[in-house]
């Protein structure tokens, strides 16, 4: 019975995805910055007489609550203001467009602009993030009736997604008022990765030893994002701030012996943890550490541990500032990026898309197909958000945003008919806006709720009940992009996949040869005091494992498309764990370096396996890996 019921339960990867759904507390402090947003804006815009520009203002700040995850203050304000940006620029080009040129024309220059956006896309998810806005903000400008012109209406756009970025500077958070209220996300962030270290030691001998290790880089980028976001001085400012950077720096150290520790995958006593354990207490209250016990110093990793155990509470002492350990990305990189196979792939579909939704909503729209209505933008609007790859495979998103567009419409003719005008919607719109941080843990969710918004923000505007439009055109939208999904672009498919590894295999190449570099140049210091060539190969090991995490995601997704998409990254899961492995092992070699002054033998001869291992499916794949650095 039981067997029958797990053969019953097993569904295909496309759609157990559609299924799957975020789990987490309620981000009370989201949900409130939620309320306040798009709900209060409106209202002022009415009481004001500006009700059009007030549209504009709430759709910046839904658009702006979609992006509002966890994280810290600064980190916030890139996260929410670079989109908004790409909004208001996009406001301007559709509007101007819009007036000024046929349909021909526009749906020429709305395709130029997918062009453009879907390459920018592929540079990371703050530019992903940028591209959507900059061509719902395009579809908008251009299809929207409204009475302004271009430049008030990006204004609009700006102040709408600003005031949330001010909620969210000014309003504080779940424990912030506890400690330093500037350093609330930064200093959860970075005990988070003491907590990663320790939970990886705890692993160490046993089945989820990988696991930990994953969620040790992923702590690790979370605390550089919320470390590095922007600021009025290149450098740490204050002393509180000194010491935090300093706090996460020497986490480095200790995130390394716990790796080396993994990797020889030898089990260790609990007294292991329980010093990163008291770090990540005081870095959350901000406190000193006490006496930290200190593991035995039996093996190289061993010692390596003690010593940066040592370090650290130096450092949480005296703690003066540090090195993030972060590469910049140079104009040339992001360049490449957006130039490279996944941009380009990614930037095809994306304005053939929208070219297309915006040529068919047009066409639809003159011709009066299903009545007189202003809204021909919702079709290209939905198409943006239904072709990007961030929100989950093809498919996934196709069937998410029918169901939650189908709930949301429902939903909102029913409120349609009881709630006053235009009190009643002016609170809907305020409700939806609260519950967006919360849908956002699934795509059908966060879909109907923005549905509901929408449509609300629509007849606030003047306009007549749209939900069977909403409807009907949203399920267009689905049929286009599943068909463009589908064409066979120039080059290689798969292009995102192949990309990430490519940027994988070269981190983590160069990773490696600055490791073997170091056995041939004297080096100063101890495993918890950096010399230069130290701190370089600390910053390649973030870049190799902050790479290898991204296309991780990059994979996992491509595995959950409908078999004629998932093929053409077939092999590419195998590509990545034997990079792990390269990365992990180059680790491990780095801190017996350290210890012995010299590449033990059975790190070199792991080294060159692993690096034969990889040509194989590397080729298959069509992956141009770096030159091995042990060749010859």
């Amino acid at each position: 019975m039981s067997r029958t019921r797990r053969l019953t339960l097993a569904l295909p990867p496309w759609l157990a995805h559609a299924l799957r759904a975020q789990r987490g507390p309620v981000p009370w402090s989201a949900v409130t910055r939620g309320a306040l947003s798009a709900g209060p804006l409106l209202l002022v815009a009415v009481q004001a007489g500006r009700t059009s520009l007030g549209v504009v203002a709430a759709i910046a700040a839904m658009l702006a609550g979609i992006n509002d995850r966890p994280g810290s203050r600064r980190a916030s304000v890139r996260r929410l203001g670079v989109p908004a940006l790409g909004g208001a620029l996009g406001m301007l080009i559709g509007t101007y467009a819009g007036q000024q040129t046929g349909a021909v024309v526009l749906t020429v220059i709305l395709t130029l602009v997918g062009l453009v956006a879907g390459g920018i896309s592929a540079i990371g998810p703050v530019a992903s993030a940028f591209g959507t806005q900059l061509l719902v903000g395009s579809a908008i400008g251009a299809g929207m009736p409204l009475p302004e012109a271009g430049w008030q209406r990006a204004l609009a756009f700006l102040a709408g997604a600003g005031w949330l970025v001010v909620l969210r500077l000014v309003l504080p958070t779940p424990g912030s008022l506890a400690g330093d209220f500037r350093f609330d996300g930064e200093r959860k962030a970075v005990a988070g990765v003491y907590d990663a270290v320790a939970e990886l030691l705890d692993a160490v001998g046993g089945p989820q030893a990988m696991r930990r290790r994953a969620a040790l880089t992923a702590a690790l980028d979370h605390a550089q994002d919320a470390l590095t976001g922007p600021r009025l001085r290149r450098y740490a400012s204050s002393s509180a701030e000194r010491r935090l950077h300093a706090q996460y720096a020497a986490a480095l150290p200790l995130a390394e012996a716990a790796t080396a520790l993994a990797w020889a995958g030898e089990a260790l006593s609990e007294r292991a943890s329980e010093g990163p354990r008291r770090l990540a207490a005081a870095v959350r209250g901000n406190t000193h550490t006490g006496p930290l016990p200190a593991p035995t110093r039996s093996a190289p990793a061993l010692r390596a541990l003690d010593d940066a155990l040592l370090h650290a509470a130096e450092v949480f002492d005296q703690g003066r500032g540090g090195d993030l350990h972060t590469r910049s990305r140079t104009l040339r990189d992001r360049t490449r990026s957006a130039f490279g196979a996944a941009g380009r792939e990614y930037g095809l579909r994306v304005a053939l898309c929208f070219g297309a939704s915006a040529a068919i909503a047009q066409v639809l729209h003159k011709g009066q197909w299903y009545g007189q209505h202003d809204h021909w933008y919702w079709l290209p609007a939905t198409a943006v958000f239904l072709v990007k790859p961030d929100l989950g495979p093809l498919v996934s998103r196709v069937l998410n945003r029918a169901a939650g567009t189908v709930l949301g419409a429902v939903l909102f003719a029913g409120f349609a008919a009881v709630l006053p005008r235009p009190d009643g919607l002016i609170a809907l719109v305020a409700l939806s806006g609260a519950l967006i941080p919360v849908a956002t843990r699934h795509f059908a969710a966060q879909t109907a709720v923005v549905t509901v918004l929408v449509l609300a923000l629509v007849m606030v505007g003047g306009e007549a009940q749209a939900s069977m439009g909403r409807i009907g055109e949203t399920l267009l939208a689905c049929a286009i992009v599943l068909i463009v999904g589908h064409l066979t672009m120039p080059g290689q498919k798969g292009g995102g996949v192949r990309g990430r590894l490519t940027a994988a295999s070269e981190a983590a190449y160069a990773y490696l040869t600055h490791v073997l570099s170091e056995a041939d140049t004297p080096r100063i210091g101890t495993s918890g005091t950096p010399s230069d060539h130290r701190a370089t190969r600390w910053t390649l090991r973030r870049e190799a494992y902050r790479t290898l995490a991204e296309a991780r995601s990059a994979i996992t997704l491509a595995a959950h498309e409908l078999p004629a998409l998932a093929r053409h990254t077939e092999g590419a899961d195998e590509v990545a764990d034997l990079l792990e492995r390269l990365v992990d092992t180059t680790t491990a070699c780095a801190v017996h370096l350290d210890d012995t002054g010299r590449v033990d033998a059975r790190h070199t001869e792991r080294l060159a396996a692993l690096l034969d291992q990889l040509a194989g499916p590397g080729a298959r794949l069509g992956l141009r890996l770096p030159r091995a650095p042990l060749a010859g």
